[in-house]
């Protein structure tokens, strides 16, 4: 994505990253924040914060380390099936 740079493109790049982090739900468990007001920052009813932004970036960085780690172990075990060890 580029950069945004409106309150709008903020607002639509926040809301985008609410669904790659799994949703309302799973965006409020891995943010700490009541889904009610997650809809609210989606929604525009709540100003978009330098803090939530960058807590937000946190999340997605937290869920690239977790899902680099899960491909490395997949990885790990076709290596261990194609080398005739099995799993």
């Amino acid at each position: 994505m580029t950069t945004p740079t409106t309150i709008e493109d903020l607002r639509d790049h926040f809301a985008h990253s609410i669904q790659v982090l799994g949703g309302v739900t799973t965006a409020s468990r891995r943010l700490g924040i009541d889904e009610r007001a997650i809809r609210r920052f989606v929604n525009g009813e709540r100003p978009l914060s330098a803090r939530l932004l960058g807590d937000t970036a946190t999340a997605l960085r937290t869920m690239i380390d977790e899902a680099t780690a899960a491909e490395a172990e997949i990885a790990a075990g076709l290596a261990g099936l194609d080398d005739g060890t099995g799993v």
